[in-house]
This record gives structure tokens, C-alpha cells and sequence, in this order.
């Protein structure tokens, strides 16, 4: 039950923020993310739909890399639109439909991100482990049911949240601290009480992305231990550099997520757009590089776009000299 000279208060839309300070030069700003936008839609979808189309690339490897690329875009779908309104048109209020949905959607490619990356650190440790019954244990069966199980697993933990919060009431402010609506910044809203959310948002997280890192770690640590094994140093460093492309991944997703939470809990306060910046960096900066990072150093995906730019290159010049 609310208060009775609150009641009239309460919010039915909310306000997401720019970049707090930088409100003069939003338009600016926007360039660079229409950018890394574009890039973001052209780099994954062009290798979802060359992993689609070879079959030679139809192997672990590169479905759990077309995986990622799918919650790399859904991921940015649901942030680079709402990031783009604010700067371009500085249009920030949501409904709170809108923003409930878009929260769901956040986090569920959040947490669908964090699980693609455990899988494929399964498979760099089968790969370098296990090579000779690689192909014997990730059958095309067991990587179809580690896809069903990552997004059972997901929805599972991610439904409940827009549900438990349409219990709630806002009336303490309806302006929230990101450019997109996320569970932690919502419930800080609340004039209701949050202990449910709070408590299950915090078991979602630790048994998702807190899960998932610890056994990625675990995953490194059997590799190192198998990679110290071998004797042939030239062995070492080409096993090492198979995971080279899986490590960037690893980084860009959870360091920018690890800084902020030690800032929030242990650092000194620091300016509002630090925190803003951080958050920024661990939705925007993976689907832009994840491409980049696997285009350079997969030698099978970089022949496979150079001979398709080749064919596409012929077909125009032979389109030309017919007419």
C-alpha cells in the first residue's frame, strides 16, 4: 500500500539519459554511433549468412561463432535505436511498456551472449584436450541441444523479470541513469518495495554471467594445463593462438562489466558519465569488434569474404563488358 499524498505522484513513463555533460555536443556524438551501428549490422550479419551458406563452415567452430553473432545484433537492435533517438532527436521518454520490453530484450541477449561464449570456450577446450574425439563429442545433435539448453536457461531466468516488476510503483523519479532501460536502474525507482526484484535480479545474474565467467576461468585453466603438457613448443603457440580470437571475446564482454560493478561497490565516486561510459562499453563495444576480431584472425572466414567479394567483383566486371 502507498501513501496516500504519494499516490498522485506515481510515473507511467520514463526518461532515459545521453551522456550526462556532453547534452551540447549529442549530435556529434551521434556520428561515431551511426558508425559503429552500421558496423554492427554488417559485420554480423555477413557472418551469419556466409556460415549459413558454406558448408564447409559448418562445424562447431563457426555455428557457436554465428551464435554469437546473432545476440551481438539482437543486442544492438535494442540499444543503438534508443542511443540514436537521444542524440539525434533528443527524444528520451518511454512508455513503461516500452521500457519494460526493452529490458527484457537487453538482458536476455546479455545473458544469451555470456552463455555463446562459455560454449565456445567448451569447444577450444575439446579442441585442444580432446582432438582426437572432437568431432565424436560436439556432434551436430549436442551443439543443436547446447543452443536449446542457453536459451531455455535464458528465458527461464529473464521472464520473471518484467512480470515482478509490474508490481511496482514509481514515484520517486521517472529519469533513468542509462540510455536504455536495465533492471538495476529501474528498481532504484521504485517507492515500492524492491526486496524480490533485488534478490532475484542478483540469483540471475550470479547464475548466469557469474556462472558462466568462473567456468569459462575453469575452461582456461584445463587448456593452460593441457598446453604446459605439450612438449613441442611450436605446438604450445599454435594451440594458444587458436584461442586468441575466443580471449578478445572473453574481454570485450565481461571486463567492461567487472569494472563498473568494483567501481559502483569499492571505487571512489566518480563523474555520473564514467559510469555511463563504462556501461556504453559493455552493451555497444563487443558486437562492433566481435566481427572485426574474427575476421582478421580466422583465416577460413577471411578467404571465404575475400572470394565472395572476388565472385561478386567478376560477376559486375563480366555484367559491364556484356553491355
Amino acid at each position: 500500500m502507498l501513501p496516500a499524498n504519494i499516490t498522485s505522484s506515481i510515473y507511467s513513463t520514463f526518461l532515459v539519459t545521453g551522456i550526462p555533460g556532453l547534452e551540447a555536443v549529442h549530435t556529434w556524438i551521434s556520428i561515431p554511433f551511426c558508425a559503429m551501428f552500421l558496423i554492427t549490422m554488417v559485420g554480423n550479419m555477413a557472418i551469419i549468412v556466409l556460415i549459413w551458406q558454406e558448408q564447409a563452415l559448418h562445424v562447431p567452430m563457426y555455428l557457436f561463432l554465428a551464435m554469437l553473432a546473432a545476440s551481438d545484433l539482437g543486442l544492438s537492435l535494442f540499444t543503438f535505436p534508443t542511443m540514436l533517438r537521444i542524440f539525434l532527436l533528443d527524444a528520451r521518454e518511454m512508455t513503461t511498456s516500452a521500457c519494460f520490453t526493452q529490458m527484457f530484450f537487453i538482458h536476455t541477449f546479455q545473458d544469451l551472449e555470456s552463455a555463446v561464449i562459455l560454449a565456445m570456450a567448451f569447444d577450444r577446450y575439446v579442441t585442444i584436450s580432446h582432438p582426437l574425439h572432437y568431432h565424436s563429442i560436439l556432434t551436430t545433435t549436442v551443439i543443436a541441444r547446447m543452443g536449446l539448453a542457453i536459451v531455455v536457461r535464458t528465458l527461464t531466468v529473464q521472464v520473471p523479470l518484467p512480470i515482478l516488476l509490474r508490481r511496482l510503483h514509481f514515484c520517486h523519479s521517472n529519469t533513468l541513469s542509462h540510455s536504455y532501460c536495465l533492471h538495476p536502474d529501474i528498481i532504484k525507482l521504485s517507492c515500492s518495495s524492491t526486496r524480490i526484484n533485488s534478490i532475484f535480479g542478483l540469483f540471475v545474474v550470479l547464475s548466469t554471467m557469474g556462472l558462466d565467467f568462473l567456468l569459462i576461468l575453469l575452461s582456461y585453466v584445463l587448456i593452460l594445463k593441457t598446453v604446459l603438457g605439450m612438449a613441442s613448443q611450436s605446438g604450445r603457440l599454435k594451440a594458444l593462438n587458436t584461442c586468441i580470437s575466443h580471449l578478445c571475446a572473453v574481454v570485450l564482454f565481461f571486463t567492461p562489466m567487472i569494472c563498473l560493478s568494483m567501481l559502483h561497490r569499492f571505487g571512489p565516486r566518480l563523474p555520473s558519465h564514467v559510469y555511463v561510459t563504462l556501461a556504453n562499453m559493455h552493451f555497444l563495444i563487443p558486437p562492433v569488434m566481435n566481427p572485426i576480431v574474427y575476421v582478421v584472425k580466422t583465416k577460413q572466414i577471411r578467404d571465404k569474404i575475400q572470394k565472395l567479394f572476388i565472385i561478386k567483383a567478376t560477376e559486375k566486371a563480366q555484367v559491364a563488358s556484356v553491355t
